[in-house]
């Protein structure tokens, strides 16, 4: 049965920035670390793939920060109804057993 290896992000991305920096040839790599050229050129399209998020992840950090200031904005006004009907059910309950509040 065969032992299927893992590799660390670290590892990946040394392995596809020699290939994309010409330090060493994609043939030179797969036999120095005995890996099979189509899962170092996997590496190497999801990394050129996900490169594009590095650099435009300044807008969906804005559309983040922007979606939590909403949020917190609701769960302030939820706590503020919540306590208000919190009071007026303790004066409708004072009222209806016959005390003063």
């Amino acid at each position: 049965m065969g032992h299927r290896r893992t590799f660390t992000a670290e590892f990946k991305t040394q392995v596809v920035l020699d290939i994309i920096t010409g330090r060493q040839s994609m043939a030179t790599i797969c036999r120095q670390h005995d890996l099979k050229p189509q899962l170092v050129s996997r590496w190497k399209t999801e990394f050129l793939e996900r490169a594009v998020a590095v650099f435009g992840g300044d807008k969906q950090q804005e559309a983040d920060q922007a979606r939590i200031a909403e949020l917190e904005r609701l769960v302030g006004r939820l706590t503020l109804e919540l306590e208000v009907a919190k009071k007026a059910s303790t004066i409708w309950e004072t009222k209806r057993n016959g005390r003063q509040p």
